[in-house]
Parts: C-alpha cells; structure tokens; sequence
C-alpha cells in the first residue's frame, strides 16, 4: 500500500510548450519517458465502490497492466492523501481478492461484487512526467492531455497532478506556486474518476447548501478557527465554481456569481483579521475583485427576474420590461465567462495562496498569540466592522442613492463578518440586530435596480421614468427610517 499525496491543477491546452519549457528549465529536473495511458474505471450496477468512497480501475500502457484501487482519504485545500493499493495483472477486468482483505467494510460480499463489476467509463490520455527535487523533496509532475469517455461522451482533461514521492507535502505547493507564476492555472477539486461518474451520469455536484453560519471550531483557537475559515471559503469557493460550469439557468448563474464574490470576499477579510494579508495577496484579491465588478449589476437586475420580490408589480409592461432585462443579464453573464476569469494569472495564484496559508495553519507555522477566548476576538472584529458603517453612514446624515451605492460593500463585508462569528452568540438578539442591515442592504440592490431599468428603458417605447422616480423616493425614505433606527440598536456582541 502506498500514500498518495497530490495536489492537481487544471490549465488551459495552449500552455503545453510554456508548462513544458518551464519544467524542462528548473534546477534538480528530470524529464520522465512520456507514456500513453488507457483507463478502464469499474463499479457494480449500484455504484457500491463509490458509496463506499473507493475507485477502482485498471491502467494499460504499453508494457503494463495494473489494477488500482484507492480508499478514502483526506483533503487539506487542494492537497489529496489517500491509500493506494497498485497490482500488476494480466487480465482486462480486475481481480478483488488480489487486494489486501482488511481495506473491505466488515459487512463487504466480495464475491458478489466481483461478479457485478462493470466499466462505468473510461480515461485516455497521454501523460509527459519530470522529476523534480524541490526543497530537499522529490516531486513528481505530471501533465495529463486527453479525454474522459462515458454514454459516447467525452470530456478533456488537461490537467497537471504533482505527487509526493519523498519527502514533505509543502514541496507540492511550493513546486505548483511557481508553475502559477508563469502559466494560468486553477485548484482541481474534480479527480478524473469523479469527472467520470458524472459524465456518465452516475454522479451530480452537490448542490450548494446555505451555510447559516459557520461552525467554529468547539476548542474556540485562533489557529483552529482560522482553518475553519480558511477550509471552508476555499472549499466552498471550489463547489460554487464546479456549480458555475454545469448550470446552464441564467438567473441561477447570476446566484451563483454572487456566492462567488461573496467567498471570496470573506477570505480576504479573514486574512486581514489574523494579520496574513501581505501587499502580494492583497493585490491578487484585488485583481479579482476587479474581474468581478459585474457581479453589481448582475445582482440587481437579478432582483427583476425573482418572481418572489415582484419589484414590477402590476405593471402591463411587465413582460416587455422583464425581456429586456434578461438580455441584460443574459448578456452580462455570457460576456464574463469563468473561462475567461481563469485566463488571470492571479486567480490561480490567489487560490494556491490560500491553500499554502491554511497548509501552514494546519501544521502550526503560524505563531499566534490567542485571546483568552475566541469570543473577545470576534467582539472586536464586529465592532471594528460595524463602527466603519457607522462612520460611513452617520444617524445625522442624509443619505440619497449614490451616498447608499457607495457603501454597499464596506456594508457586504460588514454583514459577511457577522457571518463568519455569528455562531458565538445568541440567535435571537444576533438575527435582531442584523435584519435591518440585511434589508438595507437589500435596499441598496433595489436602488441599483432601479437605475439599471432606467437605462435599459431609456431608448425604447417603455415609459417608466416617472414610475421609478416614485418607486426610488419611496424606497429611500424607508431605508433611511431603517438606518436610523438600525443605528440605534444595541449591539448583540456588547
């Protein structure tokens, strides 16, 4: 049995000779026979193998035939540890008991899943290889171009997976750091078996569930809660992104994109609350933020297409109003690709930054000096936070839509704190103070909405400008009303 230990990255094709000619030119680098590789994948008719988290498959090349299996593991970001049990056989379908007894679950019929096993899919693909020696570590990288084959479908792969072969696993993401320096890459959270199961159907993405507030760790560390926090935003930020690639629902897209921003957001953040936020990072954070300005309009004119908010009412224009809308949106959505957003050196670069930070965390490099408890630190970060907005948005002063516009994110973050912490405290007064922030903050994407409509309304026969003047006055004055009176409740962290 062996440990797998890999970190993989996806790339874009045309990068090949750049990949090549960088491994080729590193120090300590030694270009590995390219080989040809066949991959049958198998399961039983019920997918017992992947229900119990195990992937089997038999690897051809030229000189070679092996049967795999792997057992579960562990993820830490992006870095992959699981066990490895490599045979080499004669047959083309594998053979159970040649496997060690012990990795099966007590309660496993072998010989009746020997006897349903069948090829689910399949991969093809050519893979170039160097070994590398990088920090007194030997890395192996390997960089895989071909296909996955399921139901008479194919899916590319081109992807680089750099395995531990000696040594320790920060090799792996230092060696994958400089790679990013010079060729756009992204975290591989999807293996080729995964992507097998759902081309062949057998397999969808998780959706993406509603994290009410993130579960802190039960020993209150800062070392611990910042893991937490780290894991979390980079995982989620993987799922939001496999999410983005399969839906094809525009309206959907435009959530989704959000959710998107808004992890990335509360990373930032959490890097600037524990003093991991150096000028390098911050400048990859804020290319992104860049790439995502979009995202602004994206969200208000979303608010249109919500049947729930019903922000035109009754008006008999609705349907040509609506149309014109989700060109809009439509239009925004296939202009800003994430194909495109993964062309920018500084996504991938941003992505294995976070996943070296949490990697450090994990093994306790960062020194941090805790508070007496997490909850103080967090009272300050709510208080910092909040006492921002109050700077921003002052009970004394008046406020029209461009004042609101102009703190709708210091306000984004203000409310993305609250989620981070917001476990450590009571629901009730918690869920009090922060509903009329969140409706003003809802308020703010009404007012952006109305300014998009006006626009969009603008040169055709739609005449609504009276219409939204109103709707904009009224608007204005409840959230004033709700600011002022937000603005005067008592914190719950106090």
């Amino acid at each position: 049995m062996d440990a797998e230990i890999e970190l993989k990255l996806f790339m874009q094709s045309q990068y090949h000779d750049l990949l090549v000619n960088l491994l080729n030119g590193m120090s300590e680098s030694t270009p590995q026979e390219t080989r040809k590789l066949s991959n049958k994948y198998f399961d039983t008719g019920a997918l017992q193998l992947r229900h119990w988290k195990m992937g089997l498959r038999v690897r051809s090349g030229e000189n070679f035939t092996e049967q795999t299996i792997k057992t579960a593991g562990s993820v830490i970001g992006g870095i992959h540890t699981r066990p490895e049990y490599n045979i080499a056989i004669d047959e083309k379908t594998p053979l159970l008991d040649l496997f060690p007894k012990d990795i099966w679950p007590n309660e496993a019929d072998i010989d009746a899943i020997q006897d349903d096993l069948h090829c689910v899919f399949e991969t093809n693909f050519t893979r170039q290889a160097w070994h590398i020696y990088i920090e007194g570590s030997l890395v192996e990288v390997a960089f895989d171009l071909g296909d996955v084959i399921a139901n008479g479908q194919t899916e590319s792969i081109c992807e680089i997976e750099f395995e531990l072969l000696a040594g320790e696993a920060s090799a792996l993401l230092h060696l994958a750091i400089e790679v990013a320096k010079a060729i756009p890459v992204r975290l591989g959270k999807a293996s080729k078996a995964q992507r097998g199961y759902q081309l062949s159907g057998h397999q969808h993405s998780a959706p993406l569930e509603n994290i009410d507030y993130i579960c802190l760790p039960t020993d209150k560390s800062l070392s611990k809660t910042l893991q937490v926090l780290l894991e979390t935003g980079i995982e989620r930020w993987q799922v939001i992104e496999s999410l983005l690639i399969e839906t094809q629902d525009i309206p959907h897209q435009a959530k989704l994109w959000m959710q998107l921003r808004a992890c990335v957001r509360l990373l930032r953040l959490t890097l600037s609350q524990f003093g991991l936020l150096n000028k390098q990072v911050l400048q990859y954070f804020e290319s992104i933020e860049q790439q995502m300005q979009f995202i602004e309009p994206l969200q208000s004119l979303s608010l249109i297409l919500d049947e729930q908010k019903k922000l035109l009412g009754k008006r008999s224009d609705k349907a040509e109003i609506t149309e014109q809308v989700m060109g809009s949106v439509t239009e925004l959505v296939s202009s800003h690709k994430l194909a495109y957003l993964w062309q920018v050196p500084e996504y991938g670069q941003l992505q294995l930054s976070l996943v070296d930070l949490l990697l450090q965390t994990t093994n306790g490099s960062h020194q941090m000096v805790d508070y007496p408890e997490l909850g103080l630190f967090a009272n300050h970060l709510q208080q910092d936070s909040w006492q921002r907005i109050v700077d921003l948005m002052p009970v004394s002063a008046a406020m029209d839509s461009l004042d609101y516009q102009k703190v709708a994110q210091a306000l984004d973050e203000s409310i993305l704190v609250g989620f981070a912490y917001g476990e450590l405290y009571q629901s009730e007064d918690r869920e009090a103070f922060r509903a009329p922030w969140q409706d003003l903050a809802l308020g703010i994407q009404t007012l952006g909405c109305y300014q998009l409509l006006a626009k969009l309304t603008q040169d055709s026969d739609v005449d609504i400008a009276s219409w939204l003047e109103a709707k904009e006055q009224s608007l204005l004055f409840a959230m004033e009303h709700s600011r002022k009176s937000a603005l005067g409740n008592q914190p719950y962290w106090k």
